[in-house]
């Protein structure tokens, strides 16, 4: 029999808000036909689609990332400001496709005031310059009586937008990035662009591109540590196979864990005493499409039960690690590798958006220690020897006094007995149970069928602080209990 057993008086720390948060890329039709559709009968005034707003905002995304992605290190944000009639069209190096140029900056404020999200603005240290980036800051933050911040009033924007959050650049390790640079060379650039930014606003926060890798980690660290506030870590998972896939979040803790360890050594080398987040801001399973530039249409991933396991066992690893990351963000939004699908007359929900909403509306705002044993799989392809059939997080709500207790069987076709153990607890004896599963694995939502998987609630009334309860095969199970 498997056991689990928590904690409650083990805190491993508060869990950020922002490790719920998502992504919007100018690429394929994530924003143009998916959030931003001009002339659509399901669009407001604006041009939003009020269809996916809705059940965007019912995902409670805490930060969105925008405009990259690779589109970003091409990306020149006055392009994107004034009249929409009169902004160029250009043509995009990243994606090789057209860009209008009719969502930029004001357009994705408003969309994050819609969505009541915090916005997330990554810049262009590809082929950006430093005063674009520090002009940027201007135009959204300024109360001066400058250029930048005076042409956002001219543009109808009195007010100052207050982006807190500023990416230095993405991904600029890789030679698919415009202006791809070795770890030496963008460290420099980006502790100039950094500087001149929070020189235009002192409280602004920062996240340095991280490149999943020791060396390149390590040497930006060391250089920017002074600076910044997180370093990002960008995570695409997945595999044909079902155990790979699902195996491949034990990878993904094994890096972040690395990354944190690079992060305190970098911290100790230089004196520094301040914390240095880990920012997760794009992860999401992605492994059927690889389409070349121009190819974006590929991108609409149709995911499956499996892909939804995974992404639970994703959120599991982020509120495990929740003393290093304090920021995640899925990739993407909508159509592309996305939670939302869209047609010109509506969306369905594919299986990844309901562990996402499950999780923002049910699990608690401190995460626990936890300790679990069960049967275990094996991955050759993430090289991992014993990934646990169960891969479990729980969290406390302390103002609510309710446990949440989140566990994914990962087991393809067997139900898993478990003893779960709350040692000196006084517990409700019915609680809440909310389950994600379907009649098998491969199974997927789609505008024809789009409930085969879904949330289930459903109550349990044997709660104790030692009791037993069976997993199905295949599932996601989040069991809520009240403190008494």
């Amino acid at each position: 029999m498997a056991k689990i057993k928590i904690d409650v008086d083990g805190k491993i720390g508060k869990i950020d808000r922002n490790i719920y948060g998502n992504f919007i890329e100018h690429l394929g039709r994530c924003i143009y036909g998916g959030i931003y559709e001009e002339g659509s009968p399901l669009s407001d005034e604006e041009g939003f689609r009020k269809d996916v707003l809705q059940v965007a905002r019912d995902l409670k995304v805490s930060i969105l990332r925008w405009p990259g992605g690779n589109f970003v290190s091409g990306y020149h944000w006055q392009d994107g400001i004034g009249p929409r009639d009169s902004r160029p069209r250009k043509f995009d190096l990243a994606w090789f496709a057209e860009e209008s140029n009719r969502f930029g900056t004001d357009e994705f404020i408003a969309y994050c005031r819609k969505m009541e999200t915090e916005p997330y603005i990554c810049i262009n240290l590809g082929n950006g310059t430093l005063e674009e980036a520090a002009g940027w800051v201007e135009y959204c933050n300024a109360i001066t009586n400058t250029y930048y911040a005076n042409l956002r009033r001219k543009y109808g924007h009195r007010e100052p937008y207050r982006v807190k959050y500023w990416g230095l650049g993405n991904e600029i390790y890789g030679p698919w990035q415009i202006g791809h640079k070795n770890a030496e060379d963008y460290a420099k650039s980006a502790l100039e662009f950094g500087k001149a930014m929070r020189w235009v606003d002192p409280e602004i926060k920062l996240i340095a591109c991280g490149a999943n890798d020791p060396d390149w980690d390590r040497m930006v660290l060391e250089r920017l540590v002074p600076l910044v506030d997180y370093i990002s870590i960008h995570f695409y998972v997945g595999s044909e196979d079902y155990y790979e896939t699902l195996a491949s979040t034990e990878w993904v803790e094994q890096r972040i864990k690395i990354l944190a360890y690079a992060i305190e050594i970098a911290k100790a080398k230089l004196k520094i005493n301040r914390d240095i987040g880990i920012a997760v801001d794009e992860w999401n399973v992605w492994y059927r499409t690889n389409p070349g530039r121009g190819e974006t249409r590929q991108l609409e991933e149709n995911y499956n039960l499996r892909d939804a396991l995974c992404v639970a066992s994703f959120l599991n690893v982020f509120q495990r690690n929740s003393k290093w990351v304090t920021m995640a963000n899925l990739a993407q939004m909508v159509n592309v590798i996305a939670p939302i699908i869209t047609s010109p007359e509506g969306l369905f929900r594919q299986t990844i958006y309901f562990p996402l909403q499950l999780y923002t509306h049910h699990s608690g705002n401190v995460a626990l220690n936890i300790w679990w044993d069960s049967d275990s799989f094996s991955s050759e392809k993430y090289n991992v020897k014993s990934a646990p059939y169960l891969d479990c997080s729980a969290t406390l709500n302390e103002q609510e006094g309710m446990l949440a207790l989140a566990v994914v069987n990962r087991h393809r076709g067997q139900e898993q007995e478990c003893q779960i153990e709350l040692p000196g607890l006084n517990l409700e004896k019915e609680s809440t149970v909310y389950e994600i599963n379907g009649k098998n694995p491969e199974i997927t939502n789609s505008f024809r069928e789009p409930g085969n998987v879904k949330i289930v609630e459903k109550k349990f009334n044997k709660v104790s602080s030692k009791f037993t309860y069976i997993f199905p095969a295949h599932s996601l199970t989040m069991l809520k209990m009240k403190i008494t």
